[in-house]
């Protein structure tokens, strides 16, 4: 039924022009045009004119990964941050500016990458550009504005992680995954480290992590591509590229046995959280391993889900991924037991569907379906000219190039049956594995003292 998915992606020979390349997905076809500033921004274009709206999106090359013991969290700071305003364009005119027009804007950080993003009516292109222009060098960065932020990103993670119990063990399966690499802590930083970042910190990771040879622009929607690179040369080409950041050099030893973790939190039910060492998001095993994920854990009709969740009932829920980044991360899968269930059979039943996946070839149908759910979701979330620039904006990112999306419906497609042996034979080892077991506590009772006053 979705074979047709095989072919739905095609790269084109013969582009228009140099910088220029045709993306066509079923009945959708969209260009991408590559230009360059002499300060070193690059820029994507994606022209489609199918709906009076754009999306301008600023991917910074900065996220936890970039940062160290001291100032993690920082990255994840400055999201907040710069929606603060400047001198020109103070919070209040630059919310105006672009809520007054019809447009949204939001940001998100992650392990390699800090973006910003604004929605807004193709005729108001020139003001996206040139508010985005305006905070990358401009920012008001002063001791007010990094206090009253530092209090949200606080708040952020009390209730993310500190307060929530899988929040909790996310977290600890990294700090405790990995031992050198910076993705050991995540993007929210450790709460000590926000507690003390300090003005001058925050003014010499902006200076150098906020510069245009440090970062690219995606738009994509209705606008003429000459005149929006007319708007980002007015805006972005006076702008100085600054040093480049230090670069991230360490690699992670390779993991020599299981880690396994007793995580005591308060918590309802118990639940298990187990992560395997998986290689860079450009190694071409990372497209069979998200077929694996896709075959155990995504979806109703995945084998963990129906096992455990559907057939046994012995658990709430399963879900998990394979983490696609820069540098080699996690293949992780979560689970929680129903009330009453032997979370250590949930956990066994787990590690036994993995090893089938070792030992079993799946068959063409269980395959095929897996491909074509995997390709279907891919199109289906290029639908938007904001999800579309946010796939441009990730292969760039996971993979180096943002070029590689064109090759990836028929990766995807070509995986076969001992692929997906392979890879989690050689990745899934119970010795690249480190489990974290939630193990439910109750609430401390409030001291004596403490209550009578």
């Amino acid at each position: 039924m979705l074979k047709k998915f095989a072919v739905l992606l095609l790269l084109l020979a013969g582009a228009a022009q140099v910088g220029t390349t045709r993306l066509r997905a079923g009945e959708l076809a969209f260009l991408i045009e590559r230009h360059a500033l002499d300060n070193g921004l690059m820029v994507l274009l994606i022209p489609d004119h199918s709906a009076p709206t754009i999306t301008i999106q600023v991917w910074y090359r900065t996220g936890s990964k970039n940062e160290q013991p001291g100032i993690t969290g920082i990255s994840h700071l400055f999201e907040h941050m710069m929606f603060k305003g400047s001198k020109k364009f103070p919070r209040d005119k630059f919310d105006r500016l672009v809520n007054g027009n019809g447009g949204i804007n939001n940001a998100w950080t992650a392990f390699d990458n800090t973006t910003y993003y604004e929605v807004m009516p193709s005729d108001k292109l020139d003001i996206a550009v040139a508010l985005e222009a305006d905070r990358s060098r401009n920012l008001q960065i002063n001791e007010e504005n990094l206090n009253s932020e530092r209090n949200v990103v606080i708040n952020e993670r009390l209730w993310r992680y500190d307060n929530s119990p899988f929040g909790a063990i996310y977290e600890a399966l990294y700090n405790n995954a990995f031992v050198a690499h910076p993705y050991r802590w995540l993007p929210i930083g450790f709460r000590s480290d926000i507690d003390a970042i300090t003005l001058e910190e925050c003014l010499g990771y902006y200076k150098i992590h906020y510069a245009p040879n440090n970062s690219f622009l995606v738009i994509a929607g209705d606008f003429d591509p000459a005149g929006a690179m007319k708007s980002v040369k007015k805006y972005y080409g006076k702008i100085r590229a600054e040093k480049a950041p230090p670069a991230v050099t360490t690699i992670e030893p390779e993991q020599r046995g299981q880690k396994r973790i007793d995580y005591y939190k308060v918590a309802q039910l118990p639940a298990v959280m187990a992560g395997y060492k998986i290689p860079a998001g450009n190694d071409p095993d990372m497209v069979p391993l998200r077929v694996a994920a896709k075959v155990l854990f995504e979806g109703e009709s995945s084998r963990l889900y129906h096992r455990l969740v559907y057939t046994e009932q012995k658990a709430l829920f399963v879900q998990g991924s394979a983490s696609v980044t820069e540098d080699p991360n996690l293949f992780y899968v979560a689970a929680q037991a129903v009330p009453g269930a032997d979370m250590a059979y949930v956990e066994k039943a787990i590690y036994e569907e993995i090893d089938r996946l070792k030992e079993e070839p799946i068959s063409d149908r269980e395959l095929q379906k897996a491909r074509n759910q995997m390709e279907a979701e891919f199109i289906d979330g290029m639908q938007s000219n904001e999800d579309r620039a946010v796939q441009v904006g990730y292969f760039e990112i996971d993979t180096g190039d943002y070029s590689n999306i064109y090759s990836y419906p028929d990766k995807i497609q070509a995986v076969t049956a001992e692929d997906v042996m392979r890879v989690t034979a050689r990745y899934l080892d119970e010795r690249s594995r480190t489990v974290i077991n939630l193990i439910p506590e109750q609430p401390k009772a409030p001291d004596a003292a403490a209550a009578g006053q």
